[in-house]
């Protein structure tokens, strides 16, 4: 199956799962109604050609596919029937649900009150932006099976809610909206950085996250976060075409050609994030969108203002608890301030449990040693993040990094 054809399926599946829902009801019969219709396309579209409308394709088939799974369970036998016949499925009913994106919709759905954020986000992750349950795993920082758990006991208690398809009311949404900043985030992290593969980038996830947040930021257009976070995307998304070189090699931010950025989407960007540092209290998505336009601003790589960075940092840090927020004010003082306060500053980090097996940690210590002129100690711990990596164009640039500084 090729690249492309997956990539088509990832985009569709969302889609067709929420026609579904919509339609039926019952989430969890939906989702796996949606994965066998995807392994019938799996299987058919190579074979007969890809249908010249693939999305009332995948609507009719999944909805045939529901049937029989809502027939298939005896404890309802009688009013699954009953629900069946009620539905013809034909064109007239895939027309019905085919002009509409339900994304928006799925997405504030399975960000339930009932779940918690982690199981949320989870959930989300894994309906909307189909996301494997690895993949997930590793966005969260935690085990595979411990995910697989949590996404099972979230789509069940959905299921129990019977919270009706629907855009919740204004005060809901608000009531979700952490979670589903949260989930839109972790999705576009995934594609533009992935984290496992042979892949550096997942163009069809961060588009689709783009996509999603400039649907909330339509619905919700005075929140500053959300206006945040879609300047977060745009701001980082401008320079994907500069992130790896002709072979494919990753090519760091300090080290890309900024021509090839893109100028269209950091100027929407700016403007986005400018007009969101306004609105108060200022916010996570806020405060990384406004650090992402002062590097996007900069003509180049020695002309980064790290002071305004570092102070964006440590405002940063007080909105979240995360390691990783910490792990990047360290390297803007090393910037500022040079490199062995911020080795002392990574240390204290190395402490907290959910990091403390990372392999972002060991780059970072990398990097600082190699700005500190210890370059025997800068290639171990390169050599030590790349195995502590699972994305191949990771593994190979730093791999490349301690090899160029072992021969120096």
């Amino acid at each position: 199956m090729t690249r492309a054809f997956e990539d088509l399926l990832r985009e569709l599946a969302p889609q067709v799962l929420g026609a579904l829902v919509r339609r039926y009801g019952h989430f969890d019969v939906a989702e796996d109604a949606v994965q066998e219709a995807l392994i019938v396309a799996a299987q058919q579209w190579p074979r007969d050609g890809t249908p010249i409308d693939p999305r009332p394709w995948l609507i009719r088939v999944a909805s045939r596919k529901m049937i029989d799974l809502l027939r298939a369970d005896q404890a309802r036998r009688d009013r699954e029937d009953a629900e069946a016949l009620a539905v013809p499925i034909g064109p007239a009913t895939v027309e019905s649900v085919v002009d509409q994106d339900d994304s928006l919709i799925l997405l504030f759905m399975c960000c339930h009150p009932a779940l918690t954020q982690a199981s949320q986000v989870a959930l989300t992750l894994r309906a909307v932006g189909g996301l494997t349950t690895g993949e997930i795993a590793r966005a969260l920082l935690v085990p595979d099976a411990t995910m697989g758990q949590r996404i099972s006991r979230a789509k069940q208690t959905v299921k129990r809610s019977g919270v009706p398809f629907r855009m919740p009311p204004a005060q809901e949404r608000a009531e979700r909206l952490d979670a589903v900043l949260q989930v839109l985030y972790l999705i576009f992290n995934e594609g533009y950085s992935t984290t496992s593969g042979a892949e550096l980038l997942r163009i069809e996830l961060s588009g689709e996250a783009i996509r999603l947040t400039r649907m909330l930021h339509a619905t919700m257009p005075e929140d500053g976060e959300v206006a945040g976070l879609l300047a977060l995307m745009l701001l980082t998304d401008a320079r994907r075409r500069a992130r790896a070189d002709v072979n494919g090699a990753l090519v760091p931010m300090g080290e890309q050609n900024r021509h090839l950025w893109d100028r269209a989407a950091i100027d929407e960007g700016v403007a986005l994030v400018t007009a969101a540092m306004s609105r108060k209290p200022l916010g996570p998505y806020q405060l990384q969108a406004a650090i992402a336009a002062v590097h996007d601003e900069a003509p180049t790589a020695e002309d980064t203002d790290w002071v305004q960075i570092l102070g964006l940092y440590l405002l940063l840090e007080r909105t979240t608890d995360n390691p990783m927020v910490r792990l990047n004010r360290a390297v803007a003082v090393a910037m500022v301030r040079g490199p062995q306060e911020a080795l002392d500053l990574v240390e204290e980090i190395a402490t907290d449990e959910r990091v403390a097996d990372s392999h972002r940690v060991d780059a970072v210590r990398a990097h600082l040693y190699e700005l500190a002129g210890d370059l025997e100690v800068a290639v171990e711990h390169y050599r030590r993040a790349a195995r502590g990596t699972t994305s191949t164009p990771e593994q190979r640039y730093l791999r490349g990094r301690a090899t160029r500084l072992g021969t120096t």
